[in-house]
């Protein structure tokens, strides 16, 4: 088989430290780069390898070669929405970071035109795919589970987005928007939708969500932009009927079961079925392991682009986070505090 020819649009620093040094641990190659900053484009192209003659700074000219497989992108909304519809146009299978598109409505678009051409849109919703979420989904999705009642969750940041100017649409857009996928994954499909909202100070905003899930189950999320980005900004919980599972920080998973009290029981031990089960990586470990999920996100990119039958954050997906962020957060109404 040979290496999947990739066509890669948006040079900065997201994509150059965190996507392409984990798109090219995959069997592919980097045929073309684009960017609008030369000093960005040159640099990616001396890092990942990419010849002089195959860097552009024109979309466009990049989409029309004929020698590459696929395309992938991190250039903002409003290009991701124009991109990806010149590349779904072309028959080329997409990988789009979040946010598909600046609307709930040109994301749709794209889901529709990715389903009419039958091209494969991934988007790059990576928290489905660290390590802990991966684990702790699949322990939720398992039948003996059983019904999911109830999600607890928070997702801080700081005011880094709004330096100069409060515009919280950044923090919706780029921050936000992974939970509106997040939560629906492990929870199923959102009945109904709430928010409350709190401005300590311009740039320090405070937000409740309430959720109510079809299965019957609620649920309330916390995301705001006050507080370090120096401390561990992420949990979330979900409960069942005597289970219930945590992840902390994306890397430590916790299962609570159903064990009895211990302290007056002389043969107490840990017994497997019902006593609590931990994971956590091995950070010690000499191996190159991408526990925040990029990796693992890219190497399904790579293999649906390929043909291959796998369940991926797809356009679709995409659609559906921005149409609840956009019911919850009211960013299709004028802005009020």
């Amino acid at each position: 088989m040979t290496s999947l020819r990739i066509g890669w649009i948006g040079c900065g620093t997201h994509a150059s430290e965190m996507l392409l040094p984990q798109l090219t641990r995959h069997d592919v190659v980097l045929q073309a780069l684009c960017d609008v900053a030369p000093e960005r484009l040159a640099e990616a192209g001396r890092r990942f390898g990419v010849a002089e003659a195959d860097r552009t700074p024109d979309w466009r000219a990049l989409l029309a070669r004929g020698d590459i497989d696929a395309v992938g992108m991190a250039v903002g909304p409003a290009l991701h929405h124009e991109i990806g519809l010149a590349a779904i146009a072309r028959g080329l299978p997409v990988f789009i970071e979040k946010p598909p598109a600046p609307t709930a409505r040109q994301a749709q678009e794209l889901a529709d035109a990715a389903s009419a051409r039958g091209v494969p849109v991934v988007l790059g919703f990576m928290k489905r795919y660290s390590t802990a979420n991966r684990i702790a989904a699949n322990v939720l999705h398992a039948a003996d589970f059983g019904p999911r009642a109830s999600f607890l969750g928070e997702y801080m940041t700081a005011p880094t987005y709004f330096a100069g100017d409060v515009d919280y649409t950044g923090f919706y857009l780029h921050h936000c928007v992974h939970y509106f996928d997040l939560v629906p994954h492990l929870m199923g499909e959102v009945a109904a939708i709430s928010s409350r909202r709190h401005e300590l100070s311009p740039g320090k905003l405070l937000l409740h969500l309430d959720f109510r899930f079809a299965s019957g189950g609620i649920g309330t999320l916390v995301l705001g932009t006050h507080q370090s980005r120096g401390t561990p900004m992420e949990w979330w919980q979900v409960m069942g009927d005597h289970k219930r599972v945590e992840v902390r920080n994306v890397h430590e998973v916790r299962y609570f079961r159903h064990p009895p009290f211990k302290a007056s029981v002389g043969s107490a031990s840990l017994v497997d079925g019902e006593d609590t089960l931990v994971w956590e990586p091995n950070l010690t470990a000499a191996a190159n392991e991408d526990h925040k999920g990029y990796h693992a996100l890219l190497g399904d990119f790579v293999r649906a682009a390929r043909g291959e039958a796998v369940s991926t954050p797809d356009a679709a997906a995409g659609a559906r986070a921005m149409a609840l962020m956009e019911q919850a957060l009211g960013l299709d109404q004028p802005a009020s505090r």
